[in-house]
């Protein structure tokens, strides 16, 4: 026992108590005991000095005197303090302040703990995580708490804190997400908080919040998403809310909101959800809306807006929820998209609505006929419309018949909304599967390049090659990946077609927007790839495909429930589009982490490629975000150095990360790509590129470390990089 370094029992069933003999074993670096049943209380482990990681959560463990807690400032080196979901109850001690100030991460969030947030856990100046939500803790958040400058995530919901959010929080120039949602927070909306250039996520939800909002707040560009419901603002939606770009959910509902929808709403073109409902704002819907492709939720009920309901809300091709109830709208309703499914629509509340001969899913009257001439070519319809449906009903029968002899018709996709392609379509658009077409092909299926006769845009349409083993597996796994997520970074589909060849055979395909600058794996390694393209990467343009990457496996951990695994992160297997923006493709081996300790998910045997593939799954580990982090720290490495982490000099014990470990930081240029120093005509790749190499190589020398404790999470990662990105193009 004194030898052990690391106890990992995670996820195992276990009950009881834990040992207090647990601290005679003296060189413990990590303790994983989290969700298990264990009750009692923790045992003081204060003699544990090499204590890296404390993780109890989701257990039935109590406080009591909080003696576990003042016994761990013996533990100098204490980085993570995990005790969330247990039984924690009563105040926290004063004395959290006198914990190493090496802790980075704390939570106690889900417990039963009261009382004030103790201002001397603002003393630990290098946290990165402070959660304390879900408990009971009232009295307001200290001022100091903008001390802590190094605060990436601030996690104080669903409590009973009162007061002002103090304009001090703004300080916090790392932060990434903040959430103080439910709880009785009072007074105006902090303008500091317009300070963040790399928030993405803030929740100021269910408190009882006043005032504006203020314009500031879109000084935050980088938000992805932003909710300010049930509180009790006032004023107008500032006009600059067009500069959040890469906004996805927008939740103002609730409030008491005036004026009118802002144009500039509509520039917001990365929108899945928008809610408005519930305030007071007039006018009619912009036009500017009609630029929001990627929505799919709408809620617009409750408010005084007038005039007709536009057509393009028919053209939006994401959208499954539209609720304009309760407005003042008129005129005809919109008779496609969408509006053929009544259940997707609110609109009763809009007296003056009508609806048109061709729809009949609304109770509303038809109507009226707009002059003479219109009401003789309805007679005129009357007329022949019957001898024709008589015609037409034979022709259906004929085709019928045909058809049922050749089984050949296309499959719904995963998504009502998208398009509908058939097996002859995808024949068609990929010129009858030419080799000419065909980009890429593996073992379970093949790319192809192609454009459908109905559509101007070219499309990337894989084929799955279902003979193969695990094929059909990938095929579902992509579909089930593509419909729950939506990130600017991950890559779109178009649509899905399942359906049968014409010979019989089951065929299943995706199809996805044409990434028009191929892989990171051609521009990493052209002369693989025929010197495909001829150009070179530059540092800048390395950064961003390091940003855009980090953001989506950001989004991927730490924003979905339950979060994904990709398993097979690779620069193949990164895409970049037109503008040379990064996304994370080909999601066959995706794993959706289970809520169930032991499930068979979470267990080994994950699908990915050699030298990118975590080193713990050789020695039984589950699948975890580590397994992604480890792979993008290979990349990194990989897009600097130019190597692939499986050249033949890799041998006798040499790796991709050794190799630029040993040259760090002082003969970096040894082993970094040749073409960032040399053939640059862009000033900045020269003159800067050593100060703003060695933190990047520094973090795939992170992400890559051989035992996933010593590996960051992807929001410090993200924090890491965006605070490199913004100081290499301020001057560059």
């Amino acid at each position: 026992m004194s030898a052990l370094q690391i106890i990992d029992l995670s996820s195992n069933r276990l009950s009881g108590s834990i040992p207090s003999t647990l601290a005679n074993a003296s060189h413990l670096r990590r303790i994983d005991l989290g969700n298990n049943s264990l009750v009692g209380t923790v045992p003081s482990l204060g003699s544990l000095s090499d204590l890296h990681l404390l993780i109890l959560r989701n257990n039935l463990l109590e406080a009591k005197s909080w003696e576990f807690l003042i016994s761990l400032a013996n533990c100098a080196r204490l980085q993570m303090l995990e005790m969330s979901g247990n039984k924690l109850s009563g105040s926290v001690p004063r004395s959290v302040g006198n914990i190493s100030t090496s802790l980075q991460r704390i939570n106690l969030g889900n417990n039963q703990i009261v009382g004030r947030i103790p201002v001397e856990i603002f003393n630990l100046r290098n946290l990165q995580m402070l959660a304390m939500g879900q408990n009971m803790l009232s009295g307001v958040i200290p001022s100091v708490i903008g001390n802590l400058g190094q605060l990436v995530v601030l996690i104080l919901s669903e409590n009973k804190l009162s007061g002002q959010i103090p304009s001090t929080i703004g300080n916090l120039s790392r932060l990434n997400k903040l959430y103080l949602d439910r709880n009785y927070l009072s007074g105006n909306i902090p303008r500091t908080l317009g300070n963040y250039k790399q928030l993405d996520m803030l929740n100021l939800s269910f408190n009882n919040l006043e005032g504006p909002i203020p314009s500031e707040l879109t000084n935050s560009t980088t938000l992805v998403t932003l909710d300010l419901s049930n509180n009790f603002l006032t004023g107008s939606i500032p006009l600059q809310i067009g500069a959040l770009l890469q906004l996805l959910q927008l939740d103002i509902s609730f409030n008491r909101l005036s004026g009118q929808v802002p144009l500039s709403l509509g520039q917001c073109v990365e929108l899945s959800s928008l809610r408005l409902k519930s305030n007071m704002l007039n006018g009619s819907i912009p036009q500017s809306f009609s630029n929001l492709k990627n929505v799919d939720q709408i809620y617009l009920s409750q408010k005084s807006l007038v005039g007709q309901i536009p057509e393009f809300f028919a053209n939006m091709s994401y959208l499954q929820q539209l609720d304009l109830s309760m407005n003042y709208f008129e005129g005809p309703i919109p008779t496609g998209g969408i509006f053929q499914n009544h259940s997707a629509v609110a609109l009763d509340g809009n007296e003056e609505l009508c609806a048109s001969v061709t729809t009949t899913l609304f109770q509303f009257p038809l109507c009226p006929m707009a002059s003479a001439v219109e009401r003789k070519n309805a007679l005129l319809l009357v007329k022949i419309i019957p001898p024709i449906a008589i015609a037409l009903l034979y022709f259906i029968c004929f085709v019928f018949t045909l058809l049922k002899r050749r089984q050949a018709q296309a499959a719904p996709c995963y998504k009502e909304t998208m398009k509908k392609v058939s097996y002859s379509d995808i024949i068609k658009a990929t010129s009858w599967l030419s080799p000419v077409n065909k980009i890429s092909s593996s073992r379970t299926g093949s790319i192809y390049i192609g454009r459908f006769e109905f559509d101007t845009d070219l499309v990337a349409i894989k084929l799955f090659h279902l003979e193969e083993n695990g094929a059909r597996d990938s095929f579902v796994t992509e579909c089930e990946v593509l419909r729950n997520t939506r990130h600017r970074n991950l890559v779109k589909a178009v649509t899905v077609c399942s359906t049968v060849d014409l010979e019989n055979n089951e065929f299943k395909a995706i199809v996805f927007d044409f990434m028009a600058n191929g892989s990171l794996d051609m521009w990493v390694h052209p002369k693989l790839h025929n010197n495909s393209p001829k150009r070179v990467l530059s540092l800048g343009q390395r950064i961003r495909i390091a940003m855009d990457v980090a953001l989506a496996l950001d989004y991927m951990h730490n924003q979905l429930t339950p979060p994904l695994i990709h398993c097979d992160l690779k620069p193949g297997n990164v895409l970049l589009d037109y503008d040379m923006t990064a996304r994370i493709g080909d999601f066959g081996s995706a794993r959706f982490l289970s809520s169930i300790p032991g499930s068979p998910e979470d267990l080994v045997g994950v699908e990915g490629t050699i030298g990118y593939i975590a080193p713990e799954y050789c020695m039984g580990y589950k699948v975890s975000p580590g397994c992604d982090v480890y792979a993008f720290g290979i990349l990194i490495l990989e897009m600097l150095t130019g190597r692939r982490p499986t050249d033949a000099i890799f041998t006798d014990g040499l790796s991709l990360h050794k190799l630029v470990s040993s040259a760090f930081p002082g003969r970096l240029g040894e082993v970094l790509d040749p073409h960032l120093s040399h053939g640059h005509t862009h000033p900045c790749d020269r003159v800067f590129m050593r100060r703003y190499m060695v933190p990047l190589v520094e973090v795939g020398l992170l992400c890559s470390m051989e035992l996933p404790e010593d590996r960051p999470g992807m929001g410090e990662v993200c924090a890491r990089i965006l605070s490199l990105k913004e100081a290499f193009f301020e001057f560059c």
